[in-house]
């Protein structure tokens, strides 16, 4: 673990915002992924778009879209961030069978980008499940994590 301290606790540990108005703004870029595991015949009916709700993959990825530009009215303490890029990627993967979900967001920015990130794969994997719930309510969202950042203080960071 980097750093001594909780940096969203204040020295009486109290929750308060980071101050990140003396930082330097950077280019910071942020990947996460998640997964949504499902029966085969479910994997199969979002293939070929038959599900009841509409296109669940094209739904997906706009709701994740939409979901990074409001991480900070979501998660306290977050930052309020001017997105330059946000994409969502979803690969379907029948030896699962499931569903890859893979976000990458990118700010010049004062604070990271990270939680964008997630928070963009989260409500993907979420939208996913929701939409396809009538056929397969046994659908497992797991394995949401970071996988790489770049930028601010810190630099570059990979999961191993």
């Amino acid at each position: 673990m980097s750093g001594d301290r909780l940096t969203h606790l204040d020295e009486a540990g109290n929750a308060a915002m980071v101050d990140v108005g003396a930082k330097d703004a950077t280019v910071r870029e942020a990947t996460a992924e998640g997964l949504v595991l499902m029966a085969a015949e479910t994997l199969d009916m979002i293939r070929s778009g038959s599900a009841k709700k509409g296109d669940v993959l094209s739904i997906a990825r706009i709701a994740g879209i939409m979901a990074a530009k409001r991480t900070h009215e979501l998660i306290p303490l977050c930052h309020q961030l001017l997105l330059e890029k946000v994409s969502v990627d979803l690969e379907i993967q029948p030896a699962l069978p499931g569903i890859r979900v893979t976000a990458s967001a990118r700010v010049t920015g004062k604070t990271g980008i990270e939680m964008e990130a997630l928070t963009a794969v989260s409500i993907a994997c979420l939208t996913i499940y929701d939409m396809a719930k009538a056929v397969d309510r046994g659908m497992s969202i797991t394995a949401i994590r970071l996988v790489e950042k770049t930028g601010g203080r810190s630099g570059h960071w990979s999961a191993s």
